[in-house]
């Protein structure tokens, strides 16, 4: 067997070693593990929220999303904190 071959050889045993084994959860599936759609909508439930889809018009929104990066709160907040505000304002 040539040197150039035994080389080879060795070298595909460790890379098949290195595909083996285990990822550690620091660099794998456990850094910044994200939640399913499922445990998500779970969550949010327990939380008493409720998915709400309207049509606005654009200039609307755009007048929204300008209010929420000012005060950088996420923006379900934001509508939530404005129809509050729209919804108080109407029962008096």
């Amino acid at each position: 067997m040539k040197r150039t071959d035994l080389a080879k050889l060795k070298g595909s045993g460790i890379q098949s070693r290195m595909q083996q084994a285990a990822v550690p959860g620091r660099y794998g599936q456990q850094s910044g593990q994200v939640q399913s759609k499922r445990e998500r909508r779970e969550a949010d439930q327990a939380l008493g929220l409720v998915p709400f889809a309207v049509k606005l018009n654009g200039e609307l929104i755009a007048r929204i999303q300008a209010h929420q990066q000012q005060r950088g709160a996420p923006l379900s907040e934001v509508v939530a904190e404005l129809l509050e505000t729209g919804l108080s304002q109407v029962k008096k």
